[in-house]
C-alpha cells in the first residue's frame, strides 16, 4: 500500500463514528493529495459554512428560542457530515469542516421527489466526481452523473420548512429558467474549469490539468456580483425637475438575484447632490419578504426558516429580467448636479462586522447640467 493509502485508510479508521458506521474522513487528508483543489475549497463558504460566527449566532438564538430539536434542520446542511454521524455536538474536527471533501463525494443520488430533495451517500474508499476512467491510488473513484448536474446543489438550496414554505428556492428558481432548458448547470458559473492538478504532481502525474473551481464563488463574491448585475444611469429634464433614470438587469444569474435566505436585499442607493448645497437620497429595495402564517413580518433569520408561511412582496429580479427605476428629484435646469448610484448586497442584519452586514460591488455617477 502507498504512503498515500496508508494515510487516507488511517484518517478513515480514526473518524469512524463506532461499529457499523460508515467512515469518513477529514478534509485535511484530502488536501495531501488534492492540494489545489483543497486550497480552494478551504476559502469557500462550504468550508466556513459550520465555523462562520453570522452562523454560529444564528444556532445559538434559534436553539434558545425554538428548542434543540432545531438543531439538527439547521446542521443538514451547514455541518451534513454531523447529522450523518450522530455528532450534534460537533465533537469530531470534522464535523466543523461544514460542507467537506467526504461529504459530496459519497453522493451517489439526489432524489428530488418529497417535501426536500435528500442525497443518499456511500461512505467509503469509493469516491464519486465527475472524472470518468480515473485510477488513483489511495481509493476508488466512480464516475457521478448527479455530480455534472444542478441536483447536486438541490438538498441544501432547496428546503420547504414544516408549514410547506419554501425558505430557500435557489433550484426551482433555476430549474424554472431558460438557464435549465438551456442545459447550463449551477456548476457552469459556481464551479467553471480552472488550472490546476486534480492530485498533487508529485504523488501521480497527470496529463489534465485543469480542475473545477472549489471556492465555488457566489454572492460574497464582487466578481461574481458584477457579472451577475448590470446596470447603466442617465439623466434628463422633465417638468422642470431632474430625473434619473438606471436600468438594472440580472444578466447572468439563473436565479433570481438576491436567491437564498429573505434575508438578504440588494440596495441600490440614488444620491443627489446639487451645486447649489441640495441634498436627495432614494432607494430601491430587491428583496422578497416573508411572514407567519398570522401574516407578521419575520425579519430573524432563524425565525424566516422555521416559521416563514407566506411571501408578502417579492423585488427581486428573475433570471434574464431588466427593469428601469426612475426617479424625480426638485432641481432645476442649469444648476449642476452629482448623481450617484451605488449598489450594496445586504447579508445579515444581526452581523456586528459592517463587512459582514453589507459588501458595496457597483457604482455608477454622471454629471447633470
Amino acid at each position: 500500500m502507498s504512503f498515500a493509502s496508508c494515510l487516507l485508510a488511517g484518517a478513515l479508521a480514526m473518524s469512524a463514528s463506532g461499529a457499523g458506521v460508515e467512515l469518513i474522513g477529514s478534509a485535511e487528508f484530502c488536501g495531501r493529495c488534492h492540494r489545489a483543489i483543497h486550497a480552494a475549497w478551504k476559502s469557500s463558504a462550504h468550508a466556513r459554512s459550520m465555523e462562520s460566527r453570522l452562523f454560529q449566532d444564528a444556532l445559538e438564538s434559534a436553539e434558545s428560542e425554538l428548542g434543540a430539536a432545531v438543531r439538527k434542520t439547521c446542521l443538514s446542511c451547514h455541518s451534513p457530515i454531523a447529522v450523518q454521524t450522530g455528532d450534534l455536538t460537533l465533537q469530531k474536527k470534522v464535523s466543523w469542516e461544514g460542507v467537506t471533501c467526504d461529504y459530496c463525494h459519497s453522493v451517489r443520488e439526489v432524489v428530488l421527489t418529497g417535501p426536500n430533495p435528500r442525497a443518499k451517500l456511500e461512505f467509503g474508499l469509493v469516491k464519486s466526481g465527475t472524472l470518468k476512467g480515473a485510477s488513483p491510488t489511495a481509493h476508488s473513484a466512480v464516475f457521478s452523473q448527479v455530480h455534472t448536474s444542478s441536483a447536486i446543489c438541490a438538498p441544501c438550496h432547496e428546503y420547504r420548512n414544516a408549514q410547506g414554505f419554501a425558505v430557500l428556492s435557489t433550484y426551482s428558481e433555476w430549474k424554472a429558467s431558460s438557464y435549465a432548458k438551456a442545459g447550463k448547470q449551477c456548476q457552469s458559473c459556481h464551479m467553471s474549469k480552472v488550472a490546476g492538478d486534480v492530485v498533487d504532481p508529485k504523488i501521480k502525474r497527470s496529463s489534465d490539468n485543469t480542475v473545477n473551481l472549489h471556492l465555488m464563488p457566489g454572492s460574497h463574491s464582487i466578481d461574481q456580483l458584477n457579472s451577475t448585475f448590470k446596470a447603466q444611469l442617465s439623466t434628463a429634464r422633465e417638468g422642470g425637475k431632474l430625473k434619473v433614470t438606471v436600468d438594472v438587469a440580472n444578466a447572468a444569474a439563473g436565479h433570481y438575484v438576491p436567491t437564498g435566505s429573505p434575508l438578504r436585499k440588494i440596495v441600490l442607493e440614488l444620491r443627489a447632490d446639487s451645486y447649489d448645497g441640495k441634498h436627495f437620497r432614494q432607494e430601491r429595495v430587491y428583496q422578497r419578504t416573508v411572514a407567519d402564517q398570522n401574516g407578521a413580518p419575520l425579519e430573524r433569520e432563524h425565525l424566516a426558516f422555521v416559521k416563514a408561511a407566506k411571501t408578502t412582496s417579492d423585488t427581486r429580479l428573475a433570471p434574464d429580467e431588466k427593469r428601469t427605476e426612475t426617479f424625480y428629484f426638485d432641481i432645476p435646469q442649469g444648476v449642476q448636479t452629482q448623481v450617484k448610484a451605488t449598489f450594496w448586497y445586504h447579508y445579515s442584519p444581526t452581523a456586528t462586522a459592517e463587512t459582514e452586514k453589507r459588501v458595496t460591488f457597483l457604482t455608477i455617477s454622471r454629471l447633470a447640467r
